[in-house]
């Protein structure tokens, strides 16, 4: 799915194939704002006026490309734990073991987009630095990073809620959707307040 150009990405997401779906878009989003979070880090990489910064711009720079890697296999991955999910719903109602496969299922096709809630909340983490320590020069890029993070996490987040609502073992879903609901929290507030940031000293 990852190897898929643009235009066929697009093109397949939005036929009626069942993947890439929702999940799989949250995941591009994420993978978009790591890159431009990389982006950023090398534009500021070895200017005299951040050199100050110059060991965390290395640092934020080799981690948003291993993060951006990472919601790339996730597109993967969503669309992976899918089509076990599709084939489960196919069983007739009345065979044995329907239920336990749905079940699995479901949880399955629940964690894939929990992974990239939890890849979300380390992307901002890097936008957070990005914001004081990136290049004022592309300043304006750690907005779309900031913009984007927010749209991969809200995303990613409903495709859990979707599964875990079917789910039932209330115990486990439960503890899902209140880490889900917790991460996103943190995820939005620390991007809402990048956005902000970068918007009030473009605005100034």
């Amino acid at each position: 799915m990852k190897n898929l150009s643009l235009n066929e990405f697009t093109t397949q997401l939005s036929s009626s194939a069942p993947v890439p779906g929702g999940g799989g878009a949250s995941a591009l989003m994420g993978a978009l704002s790591a890159s431009l979070c990389s982006m950023v880090g090398n534009l500021t990489s070895g200017k005299k006026k951040y050199a100050e910064y110059q060991q965390d711009i290395e640092r934020i720079i080799d981690e948003a490309v291993r993060l951006n890697e990472v919601m790339l296999e996730l597109i993967n991955k969503d669309a992976e734990a899918f089509e076990p999910l599709s084939k489960a719903y196919s069983i007739p109602k009345e065979e044995p073991g329907r239920d336990e496969i749905l079940e699995k299922a479901l949880y399955d096709a629940a964690v894939a987009p929990m992974e990239i809630v939890r890849t979300s909340r380390k992307v901002a983490d890097l936008i957070t630095e990005l914001k004081t320590k990136g290049s004022r020069l592309a300043i304006s890029d750690v907005g779309v990073a900031a913009a984007a993070c927010t749209a991969c996490v809200k995303g990613a987040s409903v495709n859990v809620y979707i599964n875990t609502k079917l789910m039932k073992n209330r115990e486990i879903a439960s503890k899902l959707n209140e880490e889900t609901i917790s991460l996103v929290a943190e995820t939005v507030k620390l991007c809402d307040e990048a956005y902000d940031e970068v918007k009030g000293g473009l605005l100034v």
